[in-house]
C-alpha cells in the first residue's frame, strides 16, 4: 500500500537511486523539497539540468569541467611537465586540498578490474599516453591502494618506463584499501612527499 500520492512517491523513488541515499533519507529530502519555496526548487532543478548538460571532460586531463580546459590545466603557473595520475576527479580534488602539489593531473575515470570486465581500453589510458608525447619529466601514479589501483599502477609503469620518463608511485601512508577522497590532507601530503621510484 502506498502511503503517499503519486508525485511524492515518484520524488522519493528518484532520490533513492542516488548513491548513499536510502529510502528514509530520500523521504526526508523529498518532504524538505516540497516545503521549500518554489523558486528554490526551480533553482535546484535548473542547476542539476545545467550541470548535466554542460559538464564535460577537460580536453587535456579529463577531469570534469564546463570549459575546454579545467582551471588547473589552464593555469600557466602549474608545472605541466609533472603529471599526477588519479582514478577520479574527487581524488584530484583531495590532492589539491593539500596545497603541496603544483603539477597537473590526468584522471583515468576508473581502474583496471578484470573481474568487472574493466580493461586498459575502458579507462583514459590511451589519452595519458598521448600526453606523454609532449615534454613530460615525471608521472606520479596516485591510484588507490586497492588491488585494482595497484594493478593499474603497475600496468601504467610498464607502459611508461621504456619512454625514459621518470615514473613514481605515491608512498604508503595511504592505507591499503583506502579511497583517496576520504583521506585527510596531511596523510596525502606525506604520501606525495615520500613517493618512490617505480
Amino acid at each position: 500500500m502506498d502511503l503517499y500520492s503519486g508525485y511524492i512517491n515518484r520524488l522519493i523513488s528518484e532520490l533513492s537511486v542516488l548513491p548513499g541515499i536510502g529510502y528514509k533519507t530520500a523521504q526526508r529530502l523529498a518532504f524538505h523539497m516540497i516545503h521549500m519555496p518554489k523558486e528554490s526548487v526551480e533553482k535546484l532543478a535548473n542547476a542539476m539540468v545545467e550541470a548535466r548538460s554542460n559538464v564535460k571532460y577537460c580536453s587535456e586531463c579529463y577531469t570534469l569541467t564546463d570549459n575546454d580546459l579545467c582551471p588547473i590545466c589552464a593555469n600557466p603557473s602549474r608545472n605541466h611537465k609533472m603529471i599526477m595520475v588519479v582514478e577520479g576527479t574527487r581524488d584530484m580534488t583531495a590532492y589539491e586540498k593539500t596545497g603541496k602539489y603544483d603539477g597537473v593531473y590526468h584522471v583515468l575515470h576508473g581502474a583496471i578490474n578484470p573481474s568487472l570486465g574493466i580493461g586498459p581500453n575502458d579507462i583514459k589510458l590511451s589519452e595519458l599516453l598521448k600526453r606523454l608525447q609532449h615534454d613530460v619529466d615525471e608521472v606520479i601514479i596516485a591510484t588507490n591502494s586497492s588491488i585494482e589501483g595497484e594493478t593499474t599502477a603497475m600496468y601504467i609503469s610498464k607502459l611508461i618506463k621504456p619512454t625514459g620518463i621518470r615514473v613514481t608511485r605515491i608512498a604508503s601512508g595511504v592505507p591499503v584499501g583506502g579511497e583517496l577522497e576520504y583521506i585527510d590532507e596531511v596523510t596525502l601530503a606525506r604520501a606525495l612527499d615520500a613517493r618512490v621510484e617505480l
